[in-house]
């Protein structure tokens, strides 16, 4: 069918029509109205024009903005020229910067500009109307009847995708009267319109990545500015209104800063400054500043902060100093208290490392309130998500899932912010390969395993959630070490931890061998059977118990690791803790003899047994067992035939070894205790102050210690457990807090003796030397009780750490050295914790700002960002007028080594690459150090052309990156898609639920809310509620009708509903994923 339309397609499109035009006729006049003009589209027309010899072009710019403008402003636009000239400049500058990366389109960009500066394609843009029309006006020089041209017109721009990509609706009219009409009204048009002030032209090539004038000391600052943005804003005014004793940091003002802006980013982040850096400080500046920036004053933000009882009263003081508004302040055990979560914006957690396991009720209740939206609505109807802030210098305990279940409180498990979008996938490869490590008997290989490990969750998740300084970045950074100074503010160095041996003698030594063997040995040694009871029930009696068996297998455990653990502490702790148990265990084997066992975990059934007074517990277990369901009352007959030989061969062996320590009364510890407390630990020499802080897991050890040492040493000693803890705080602050004014500050002990409940959130800085009398048998808790004396207002300048250590028999029994080096180096290289804790043969690193690499980098990296800062102190000047240069800037330049290859910067949402493209085309990705060096320029090196090869090697570049990106996007889709065991159970069943004809509009809506959830990841513990319920039918099967209600009851348990919020959230991903990774720097290298 012939037709005068066409729409672009199938080859028949303008492009195509103005080529034939040309060909045809000998056209000397082209005239062209638009509404839009692209730059990146005039190579395809150029080799057209160049046969016209008079050639116009008319643009009609959107003036609804500069209408709206004038508006605001309280005036009537007419048509300013100046801001029509500025709009069209705008536009086309913002074309050229993202047009192809691609020689022939940037040609063509140059041509135009040549041909608009000699007068060869003159430009006007219409300053008064919006132009909407497409027309093409063909001419030849002189008019006849034969058809003397054509005119085009439809929905075509002048535009690489009008002229051929895009579906367009045109049409060619030949007629004179159609070109003549055509021609009359470009006339008038024309006239009213302004021409481009060539001034602006000639800017067009120095505003953008086209000029080529850049030195590469230019191109070199350039980089900087772009990689370490915000970073370098420091404002040390950002922190205001501090009150009265507080000092102004600087490196605080940069955790505000960079945390801030973090959490904004991420919905939340680890504040992980290590121990004594002041991090309730920052995390009390950032909610502050958050307050003023989250809708304030029509909103005002609540925020709700979580604590460990120890530490409430010290937050409780911090906010009242700070004059914080709007604060709920709540301890750990009390999440269940919290009813309407909704009201919070922002979730504070101290000690957030408590919250590890996600299958801990308290984890649930946390992931809950953090994930439940705010009420805060923005204009477009959502709502503001919560944000979080995640208080700990060691997020990292001791797997890599502790860190995994802390990020899910503010990340989604498969749908993060991230560059690794399904964290679930990654660090499940991680925890599989960190279980391979425990079996693993050579700590060399552990460490380097541990190490790489947590090198891939450092890079991937923790540097991009994570404000952390460690006290070696405070100093090696200038700008942090000129402010401490000035200050008087001084970090102590921790030295090696020193071993402190004590030898058995022979008697003891044979005791010990006897009573290692009695604790682990699996055939002759201890069945632990009186913590076993229930997993030996018949199955009629068992049925009560959940998991019973697995429940008895851990109590043994625990048991035989509480009496180990107990020899480590004291000889006088471990024979405490084996007479309970020798008495527990011959109160079994009376109840049996009796023919009634009562199994009641929450009653003294051992003591009242022991002593006597089996029919006041019958009598008590009567009435606690109406309330308490894990009560009950069993005959000899109720449990295997094999349980009483078990428990019977264990007392026995309890009550030879219980004889044999009722004859120890020498303590070997304790006298070289006393000799090192003599000779060295309150010595002027390492301890000026002549105070001492001892750390025992155990509270029989600390009373023993008190006891004992009076009879040897002069030195007053003041010792705090969870009794006395409240009751001895103020003493303890008088005595060993550096913080306290002199003016309140005491000297009526010397020596404190504690258990782990002083280890957080306490000073203890007068002192600077720690013992630890028995192992703590955790990464977190070592660190925790050094940072005790290693803080903010030390005086001292070395800490010194003494650890007691276990005897090589340990050690071979129960791998404690590994266990712990396992666990201190998965926290250093994962974190770059600065100080050695246990083994003083342990790695040391500092990571600082996280770079990729080991220690040195991170100096070096520090080095930049200092550097910048220092230009743009300096010299703000000339830092404005680089951080002004375009994206895309490039530069040639001479390397003989790196000869035609081409190294690109480029960034998307959530990622930056330093992309090397060689001579031979192959690629690689470099670290931020390997190409801050090849970029790294003196300010006289002069630029050289780029070769013929540079943007093929840029496209190669973009081409790697996007790669890395789809195999990311696909890698997640995939996994999502293969769901795991336990999230198909449950989707099953959801489906299920849908399916049931009794199921009304908004419980289906909920439904799917929670399939939505299970996709994404969102809430660690529904999959499983959803399960267990599951489970429960099997024994107690329901009406459908009911089972719907109670699976509703649980969905409404999670805050699934309100996801605005999250919608929002999904579609900025989205949105992101969308966009094409911007250039930000390249760099072209000839001989």
């Amino acid at each position: 069918m012939s037709t005068k339309f066409f729409t672009n397609e199938e080859q028949n499109t303008l492009l195509k029509k103005i080529e034939g035009i040309f060909k045809h006729k000998s056209i000397y006049f082209l005239d062209a109205l638009v509404g839009y003009f692209r730059a990146s589209g005039y190579f395809q027309i150029r080799e057209f024009v160049e046969s016209a010899q008079e050639i116009r072009i008319l643009v009609g710019i959107n003036i609804d903005s500069l209408v709206y403008q004038a508006d605001q402003q309280g005036v009537l636009f007419d048509g300013n020229t100046e801001k029509a000239q500025e709009e069209f400049f705008q536009e086309v500058k913002k074309n050229i910067q993202e047009a192809e990366y691609d020689k022939t389109v940037e040609d063509g960009m140059f041509q135009l500009i040549k041909d608009i500066t000699t007068g060869k394609v003159k430009i006007k843009i219409h300053p008064k109307q919006n132009i909407h029309a497409k027309i093409y006006i063909f001419r030849e020089k002189e008019k006849h009847d034969h058809g003397y041209g054509s005119v085009i017109t439809g929905s075509s721009n002048l535009t690489d995708a009008g002229l051929s990509k895009n579906f367009e609706f045109n049409v060619e009219l030949r007629d004179n009267t159609d070109i003549d009409f055509a021609t009359q009204t470009f006339e008038k048009l024309w006239e009213e319109a302004v021409p481009v002030d060539m001034e602006s032209i000639e800017k067009l090539k120095k505003e953008t990545y086209l000029n080529d004038n850049y030195t590469p000391y230019e191109v070199y600052l350039k980089f900087l500015i772009e990689y370490f943005g915000k970073s370098i804003e420091f404002d040390p005014n950002s922190i205001s209104d501090l009150p009265k004793g507080f000092k102004r940091l600087s490196y605080q003002v940069d955790a505000v800063n960079d945390g801030f802006s973090k959490m904004m980013k991420h919905n939340g982040f680890f504040l992980s400054d290590v121990v004594g850096l002041g991090k309730t400080i920052v995390s009390t500046l950032i909610a502050k500043k958050y307050f003023y920036t989250n809708g304030f004053p029509e909103h005002r933000s609540r925020t709700l902060i979580i604590v460990p009882p120890a530490l409430k009263d010290n937050w409780i003081e911090t906010i009242e100093k700070f004059n914080l508004d709007n604060v709920k302040i709540i301890t750990n055990g009390s999440l269940h208290k919290i009813n309407d979560a909704t009201i919070y914006d922002l979730i504070i957690v101290d000690e957030a490392h408590k919250f590890r396991s996600d299958t801990a009720g308290m984890y649930n209740e946390l992931q809950k309130i953090c994930k439940t939206p705010t009420r805060r609505a923005l204009p477009d109807g959502t709502t503001v998500p919560k944000r979080v802030i995640l208080v700990s210098a060691t997020p990292l305990n001791n797997r890599p899932e502790d860190i995994a279940n802390q990020v899910y409180l503010f990340q989604n498990s498969k749908e993060s912010t991230l560059e690794t979008g399904n964290l679930q996938h990654f660090f499940r490869q991680q925890i599989d390969a960190y279980k391979k490590l425990k079996n693993e008997s050579d700590i060399v290989k552990i460490q380097a395993g541990v190490k790489k490990i947590y090198e891939k969750i450092r890079t991937k998740v923790i540097e991009p959630l994570i404000v952390r300084r460690t006290r070696t970045d405070l100093e090696v950074h200038p700008l942090y070490k000129e402010d401490l100074d000035k200050q008087g503010i001084k970090f102590p160095k921790v030295d090696k931890p020193k071993k402190i041996l004590y030898e058995l003698e022979p008697h003891l030594e044979d005791l010990y061998d006897k009573t290692i063997f009695v604790l682990s040995h699996e055939t002759r040694g201890l069945k632990y059977n009186r913590y076993r009871a229930i997993g030996f029930l018949k199955p009629h009696k068992k049925s009560k118990y959940k998991q019973a068996d697995m429940i008895s297998t851990q109590l043994a455990k625990i048991m035989k690791t509480l009496l180990v653990k107990r020899i480590d502490s004291s000889f006088y702790a471990f024979k405490q803790s084996l007479f309970r148990f020798t008495k527990a265990t011959e109160a079994m084997v009376t109840m049996f003899e009796n023919g009634r066992i009562f199994i009641a975990p929450n009653l003294p059934v051992s003591d009242m047994i022991n002593e006597g007074k089996e029919e006041e517990l019958m009598d008590l277990v009567l009435e606690k067992s109406i309330e308490d369901p894990t009560i009950d009352i069993c005959e000899p007959d109720d449990f295997e035939y094999d349980f009483l030989p078990g428990l019977q061969h264990d007392l026995k062996l309890l009550k030879e070894l219980s004889a044999e320590w009722e004859q120890v009364n020498e303590d070997p510890k304790l006298e070289v205790f006393v000799k090192y407390l003599k000779d060295i630990l309150l010595s002027k020499a390492i301890n000026p102050e002549s105070k001492l802080v001892v750390f025992s897991e155990s509270k029989e050890t600390t009373g023993y210690l008190e006891k004992e040492l009076p009879k040897y040493i002069s030195a007053s000693i003041l010792s705090v457990d969870s009794k006395s803890r409240k009751d001895r705080m103020p003493t303890v602050r008088k005595n060993f807090d550096a913080n306290l004014p002199k003016v309140e500050q005491e000297d009526n002990y010397s020596i404190i003796l504690t258990t782990e409940v002083l280890a957080e959130g306490i000073n203890l800085h007068r002192s600077n030397v720690i013992v630890n009398y028995d192992t703590p048998w955790n990464s977190t808790r070592l660190m925790q009780r050094i940072g005790r004396v290693n803080r903010i207002g030390s005086t001292a300048d070395e800490v010194h750490v003494y650890n007691f250590y276990p005897t090589a028999k340990v050690n071979n029994d129960i791998e404690l050295e590994k266990k712990a080096i396992m666990k201190l180096q998965s926290f250093h290289a994962a974190l770059g914790e600065d100080s050695q804790i246990y083994s003083p043969d342990e790695e040391t690193e500092t990571f600082g700002l996280f770079d990729k690499g080991v220690e040195e980098e991170k100096d070096e990296k520090l080095a930049y960002l200092m550097m910048i800062r220092d230009i743009k102190e300096k010299t703000p000047g000339i830092f404005k007028q680089i951080k002004n240069m375009p994206l895309r800037a490039r530069v040639g330049r001479k390397n003989k080594d790196l000869n035609q290859s081409t190294i690109c910067y480029i960034k998307d949402s959530k990622r930056d690459a330093f992309i090397k493209v060689k001579d031979n085309d192959d690629t690689e990705e470099l670290t931020f150090l390997e190409t801050v060096k090849i970029f790294e320029a003196e300010v006289l090196e002069k630029a050289i052309s780029l070769h013929n090869k540079h943007h093929e090697q840029v496209q190669a570049g973009i081409f790697l990156f996007s790669d890395l990106l789809e195999k990311e996007k696909a890698k997640d889709k995939k996994i999502d898609t293969t769901q795991g065991p336990n999230e198909k159970k449950a989707n099953a069943y959801l489906d299920a639920m849908l399916s049931l004809p009794l199921v009304n509009d908004e419980e289906r809506a909920l439904i799917i809310k929670a399939k939505e959830s299970l996709r994404q990841g969102k809430f660690q513990n529904l999959q499983r509620d959803i399960n267990k319920f599951q489970r429960t039918l099997k024994k107690f099967p329901l009406k459908p009708a009911i089972i719907l209600e109670k699976v509703i009851e649980i969905l409404k348990g999670y805050p699934l509903m309100n996801e605005e919020a999250e919608q929002d959230f999904e579609r900025k991903i989205i949105k992101a994923k969308n966009l094409s990774p911007e250039i930000i720097i390249t760099e072209s290298f000839s001989e």
